[in-house]
């Protein structure tokens, strides 16, 4: 039987929409499958704030990602530079260097290009000032290696994508749940699909894999993250349960990566199970630095300050897991409440507030008031002073002397209004998947590529271990996506011929 189509992607989002547009460059007959319904799709990226970690060597490069940059913006803003070797050494930094090189090389130096090319289907990108730039003496200062993101944040990236692939002629079907690749001894042939409540085969000459992690599901959570993370908040879609992973292990897939490891973040104590998109990426709760958070013991247990928020977040929702209760409440004064970010002024939040902290501590729920009272009075007791406070490098303004020291951006909690914000783990997605190559093509446990098989996004394993730098997780997506819809569409032209 001749394929019906040339390419089938299965995924909505990010990746899976530019692994959809690469290949539309080479050939023509696409067909994206998403599992959710149209109002619901574009899996985790529509819940993303939507930025992309990107090597860049100066304002001259930003300018060609956002040519509508005012000279104004230019003029009041330090954009710096964010080079290949920042990127290369943060990744392999925060994974403990177990970050695959070759995959790893790949994300940093087609980071930039990659994104240009985004740019020309349609995807606009501007400054995230909002939350990766401080003002400091009349000047905007980016920190942290992270300056650009996607205009609409996560529902703009997928839109755009979305519009993109549509006007280029691929074919979406929504509601469309991929059960099984079709296959056999020269390959996969495609994907059998249950749609509108029947199902179905439908034939292709290459399959591109981008339906996400399995984060969604949280018997697969016990299973390979360990307990209590069936406990876990999940940040996104309640689709990404790990089926696209199962159907390439089921035909002899190799699995790769951090499976016991996620991303995972501080997130609203009471949030819903899953994520709620007229809410979105607000239910984080990210200025975690410029405070102290206390357990239900009143003590605290991690460093806030050990590095930019950038490079500790995606692993303090599992610190927080960990501690009695699966919570922690994030505790500021005045001093910083105008750094907080906006997520913390929304509706839906678990917030104290008090004149004394006395009166605070008493209002923090299920957290022992007098332990509390006395650890902030210790915390306070034991920081740096003479050190200057600045937000937009490691400061250095550190504690001395205590159990669980704090390394930057140390202030005693001592002005009124106090503030406190209640929160758990969010997991976002998870660090293990299929084994890829540098082409995307699926690797089986034999060592060879499985024809027809190609992979990107979240369900790739072998990138990110134990953490993830910010921003890095789109990038990946869209660099590896496009890589794989050209790897794929190629076979697939080549399998009918070339022509």
């Amino acid at each position: 039987m001749s394929a019906e189509y040339d390419l089938i992607v299965v995924g909505a989002g990010n990746a899976a929409l530019c692994a959809a547009l690469s290949a539309g460059e080479i050939c023509k007959r696409i067909l994206v499958l998403e599992r959710a319904p149209e109002d619901a799709a574009g899996g985790n990226s529509r819940f993303t704030a939507g930025a992309m970690r990107v090597a860049y060597d100066g304002v001259d490069d930003l300018r060609k990602l956002m040519p509508d940059l005012t000279a104004d913006e230019i003029a009041r803003t330090d954009f710096g530079a964010y080079t290949e070797a920042q990127f290369f050494d943060d990744l392999g930094r925060v994974t403990q260097w177990r970050c695959d090189p070759d995959l790893t090389e790949a994300l940093v130096k087609k980071s930039f290009d990659t994104l240009l090319w985004m740019r020309s289907k349609g995807v606009r990108f501007v400054p995230i000032y909002g939350r990766q730039a401080f003002k400091i003496d009349g000047r905007f200062k980016f920190w942290g290696g992270l300056t650009v993101e996607t205009w609409g944040g996560g529902p703009g990236l997928v839109d755009a994508l979305t519009r993109a692939a549509k006007q280029s002629g691929i074919e979406l079907w929504y509601s469309a749940r991929a059960t099984a690749l079709i296959h056999d001894d020269d390959g996969v042939h495609g994907v059998r699909v249950k749609r509108e409540g029947r199902t179905t085969e439908v034939r292709a000459r290459s399959v591109v894999l981008a339906g996400g992690g399995f984060q969604s599901n949280p018997e697969w959570r016990a299973r390979y993250l360990g307990p209590n993370w069936e406990l876990a908040k999940v940040r996104g879609t309640r689709y990404n349960t790990g089926d696209v992973i199962r159907m390439a292990l089921d035909l002899g897939a190799a699995p790769a990566g951090n499976w016991s490891g996620c991303h995972a973040v501080g997130w609203e104590r009471n949030a819903p199970e899953f994520g709620d998109l007229a809410v979105g990426d607000a239910f984080q709760k990210h200025s975690y630095p410029f405070g102290i958070m206390l357990n239900a013991d009143g003590r605290r247990f991690v460093d806030e300050g050990a590095d930019f928020r950038n490079y500790t977040y995606a692993r303090y929702g599992r610190v927080i897991l960990a501690q009695p209760g699966q919570f922690a409440w994030q505790v500021f004064d005045r001093k910083v409440l105008h750094l907080l970010r906006d997520e913390y002024r929304i509706k839906q939040v678990t917030k104290a507030a008090a004149g004394t902290l006395e009166e605070l501590v008493r209002k923090l729920e299920d957290v022992n008031p007098d332990a509390a009272l006395e650890e902030i009075r210790r915390y306070n007791a034991a920081v740096r002073m003479e050190v200057p406070f600045n937000p937009n490098v490691k400061d250095g303004r550190c504690t001395t002397g205590l159990a669980v020291n704090k390394s930057n951006w140390a202030n005693p909690i001592d002005e009124p209004p106090f503030e406190a914000y209640a929160v758990t783990c969010g997991i976002t997605f998870t660090f293990g998947g299929l084994r890829i190559n540098t082409d995307a093509q699926v690797v089986s446990t034999d060592g060879e590529p499985i024809p027809g098989l190609y992979a990107a996004g979240e369900l790739v394993g072998g990138i990110f271990y134990f953490n993830y730098p910010g921003g890095s997780g789109l990038t990946n997506g869209a660099v590896f996506g496009r890589i794989a819809g050209a790897s794929a569409a190629r076979a697939a032209r080549a399998a009918r011929g070339g022509a």
